[in-house]
């Protein structure tokens, strides 16, 4: 009787090993087949690397636009069409959130920024409560490198935008644009300055990252003294 309990023991610890085995295979193949991760989503946000050097004069939209586009060419994503996130005032005014399209918007490492308009900017109270991704760790650069922000030397957190927290332009008469980005005159805030936002999201009792603060003026000066470089935000519209 004990040996045939022994064989009976010894079947029984073949058969649950065979059992485990057989587990694990299928979980390796489902694993291979499920878990495997998702092709890198192609970039479509970034901040510039650096500022084209004439403070807030860009050449207008068209000239920003185009300087979003050359930047994104270098990194191998020329393919799509790109827009600088501005707002513009006066007549056919336009605002940044109207020309950067729907999303979703991936950074440089692929890493979602952005459902769409309305997440981006927290047009609702909840949207508004969660916030989107964009900050020091997100808002990267074309080629993926961060942005210099508070703490760093040199600050050049402050990024060009022109615009409010929902991401339209202003209308109350004053220049918030350096006259639609084509100005880099030595003005003091409200006689020619733009509106910039932290890409950090931290400084100044304002942490938004569309619309923090004026600058200063609108010569490249007048941007580093208020901590930035000229830097713009892009966004492939496609």
């Amino acid at each position: 009787m004990k040996k045939i309990l022994g064989i009976l023991a010894a079947t029984m610890v073949l058969l649950l090993g065979a059992i485990v085995l057989i587990g694990q295979n299928a979980g390796g193949q489902a694993q291979g087949r499920g878990g495997a991760a998702a092709p890198a989503q192609p970039m479509s946000f970034f901040v510039t690397s650096v500022g084209k050097g004439d403070g807030a004069n860009y050449g207008g939209l068209a000239g920003a636009d185009a300087y979003c586009q050359s930047l994104a060419a270098t990194a191998g994503r020329g393919g799509s069409t790109w827009h600088a996130y501005l707002s513009t005032q006066g007549a056919n005014a336009v605002n940044a959130r109207d020309r950067i399209g729907t999303g979703p918007w991936y950074n440089q490492r692929g890493q979602r920024i952005g459902q769409n308009v309305a997440e981006l900017h927290g047009d609702t109270i909840e949207q508004a409560r969660l916030g989107n991704a964009l900050g020091k760790q997100y808002s990267l650069t074309e080629k993926g490198g961060l942005v210099n922000g508070i703490g760093d030397m040199p600050n050049q957190h402050d990024i060009l935008t022109g615009s409010q927290p929902d991401g339209r332009g202003y209308t109350d008469g004053m220049d918030h644009t350096c006259s639609n980005y084509t100005s880099n005159a030595e003005q003091a805030v409200g006689r020619g300055s733009v509106q910039l936002g932290h890409v950090d999201k931290q400084g100044g009792n304002n942490g938004s990252w569309n619309s923090s603060h004026a600058s200063r003026g609108c010569s490249q000066p007048n941007l580093v003294a208020t901590g930035g470089a000229g830097l713009l935000y892009c966004f492939a519209t496609n």
